[in-house]
């Protein structure tokens, strides 16, 4: 059995990374870490788990870590992370990492976005785990940065049609919906229930930080600059992200083009489900899921295309996608601990 460490078991990425980690037939959860939560069991914090696991939070113990472990997912706000990797990358652990410190290529994006960056070697190093697209190369990393939420919905629908030139790299929008859960566990006044229940609203308009993260992959699927328009909204539910994503395609693309390309190049993805005509991506359908549904749409000129995607934000847009690249690090079955059949309602 491998065994597995968490570093922030007490949000709810880190929770879902339990979850699934105490159902994965080859995984045995041997650490959890939380400063908040240190020395409480883990079901005093998330009762539903009662029965399933009898850990206690544990402070961020690097011994207990080398120790106790044979690989470590970081589920800890960005910044954090890049003070910890590099001791657990020398321990010889493989190590994947939930925030945005080690998802890009271009260091000196990050730090334009979100601050001075502390492990640039081990960044270089790194590999963008995003699954479907990125596989041979997380079959040979050691450090994975888990793609945002955001991102997965968003490139995982273009990139196969960039790749193929099947739709133009200029004027991409998109306009994304994510459930609560999204803003994290920590209370603000932007996701106080009586400031988020009824009500529906755009944020960080121009100016999120999941954008240049997007760009950038989409760049590199397009080999050329990609810049988008993206707008994401806050609904009143707990969890799930759809993505409608516009473009344009080129004069001589017809929809059994779309159709034909997404099929192919996911034809061996056992997490991605291409919708029929006419049928359309809903995020009930894959609550609780590693699932990203995808369908589409394109209007009678066939010169205009939409895009619709929809996850689950904590599972593929997270924890999910997390454990997928772990499977793929050590040579498992990808679908391994991830097949939960969906909820009919």
């Amino acid at each position: 059995m491998l065994r597995v460490g968490i570093i922030g078991a007490s949000g709810y990425a880190g929770a879902e990374l339990v979850r699934i980690i105490t159902q994965h037939p080859h995984m045995e959860l041997t650490f959890i870490s939380s400063r908040q939560f240190k020395g409480k069991n883990f079901t005093e914090i998330y009762p539903a788990m009662n029965g399933f696991i009898y850990l206690k939070y544990s402070e961020l113990d690097l011994k207990k870590i080398e120790a106790e472990t044979d690989v470590v997912f970081i589920a800890l706000p960005h910044k954090i992370p890049m003070s910890i990797v590099p001791d657990v990358i020398n321990m010889g652990k493989k190590v994947i990492d939930l925030s945005a410190d080690f998802r890009f290529d271009d260091i000196t994006k990050y730090e334009k976005h979100y601050q001075p960056h502390t492990a640039k070697k081990y960044n270089d190093q790194s590999v963008y785990g995003l699954c479907e697209v990125y596989k041979k190369n997380i079959e040979k990393a050691s450090l994975v940065g888990n793609p945002g939420c955001y991102p997965t919905s968003i490139l995982l629908p273009l990139i196969p049609l960039l790749r193929n030139r099947l739709i133009k790299k200029e004027s991409i929008i998109v306009d994304s919906k994510s459930g609560v859960s999204g803003a994290g566990r920590t209370p603000t006044p932007s996701n106080h229930y009586c400031n988020i229940s009824e009500s529906f609203k755009a944020y960080k308009i121009y100016a999120h930080r999941h954008t240049p993260e997007i760009e950038e992959n989409l760049s590199k699927a397009a080999n050329s600059d990609v810049s988008i328009i993206f707008t994401p909204h806050l609904i009143p539910m707990s969890r799930g992200m759809l993505s409608t994503i516009y473009v344009k395609t080129d004069k001589s693309v017809c929809e059994s083009d779309i159709r034909n390309c997404l099929n192919d190049f996911y034809a061996h993805s056992p997490f991605i489900r291409i919708h029929s005509e006419n049928s359309f991506p809903d995020t009930q359908h894959v609550r609780g899921t590693n699932f990203c549904d995808i369908g589409f749409k394109t209007d009678k000129s066939g010169h205009n295309l939409i895009l619709i995607s929809a996850i689950d934000n904590l599972i593929k847009g997270a924890a999910g996608q997390a454990v997928q690249n772990l499977n793929i690090m050590f040579g498992m079955d990808e679908t391994s601990g991830l097949n939960n059949v969906p909820y009919p309602l």
